[in-house]
């Protein structure tokens, strides 16, 4: 038995192997590897999806060590596709990974391979994640969505469902508005009903290039929806009630 072959043996335990297969065969492209996607690219490279295509242009930063797997003080200021490409190789003996070191944006699109089974959008920018629904809708690509999960405290309340059943959420309220522009009638996505904590005063505070103050962010609620977004993933592509 190979390596490859006995790390899977638990999971085979819970998938037949008509949906092992399925997983091998499939291609997932992920769309951010911060801390939301970090942990829904390891969670599909473990439990068997052949093949992987990552996609992010961003390095490591300090603020990153409190919830994102490439971040180690050792890996501070490395690209993170780098790191996540060796550390899924490591993790998944025979995956295939196709790092893309680029940020996706409607006016300089990452090309979605045409064998791409499922597309997964962990990115912050709207008009990215607008774009990316609407391809994906005229391709007829499945897509699964993360919501806002910044200055979010309990993990329990994350939730996956359609974008037009949330509330709570900021960044769902105007995805809703502008996939109804576009004639988009749903997208899967995970959320949280957690309404956003307003950020505590802290001295030298980061900043985003808006100038305005990071979102807060702990451990355990990005990593849990990119967990999620793994899941949805899978039980789509294996047809999972």
């Amino acid at each position: 038995m190979t390596l490859e072959e006995e790390r899977l043996n638990r999971t085979a335990l819970l998938l037949t192997p008509e949906q092992m297969k399925q997983l091998k065969q499939s291609h997932i492209i992920l769309f951010g590897l911060g801390g939301v996607g970090s942990f829904a690219a390891e969670a599909l490279a473990r439990v068997g999806v052949g093949h992987l295509t990552i996609v992010d242009n961003d390095t490591v930063a300090p603020s990153n060590l409190n919830r994102q797997l490439p971040a180690l003080s050792t890996t501070v200021g490395q690209k993170k596709t780098d790191i996540m490409e060796q550390r899924l190789q490591n993790a998944a003996p025979g995956i295939q990974i196709t790092a893309v070191d680029a940020f996706y944006l409607p006016e300089a699109p990452v090309e979605i391979p045409s064998d791409c089974s499922m597309v997964l959008d962990a990115i912050d920018t709207v008009s990215a994640k607008l774009h990316l629904a609407q391809v994906c809708k005229e391709r007829g690509i499945p897509l699964v969505s993360c919501m806002g999960m910044g200055n979010r405290l309990n993990p329990t309340l994350i939730r996956i469902g359609d974008i037009f059943e949330t509330n709570n959420c900021p960044l769902c309220k105007v995805m809703r508005r502008e996939l109804r522009k576009r004639n988009i009638p749903a997208l899967r996505c995970v959320y949280s009903l957690e309404q956003a904590r307003k950020p505590l005063p802290v001295e030298n505070a980061e900043q985003k290039s808006t100038g305005r103050t990071a979102p807060g962010s702990v451990s355990f609620v990005p990593s849990i929806a990119g967990l999620y977004m793994a899941y949805e993933a899978v039980r789509t592509l294996c047809g999972l009630e």
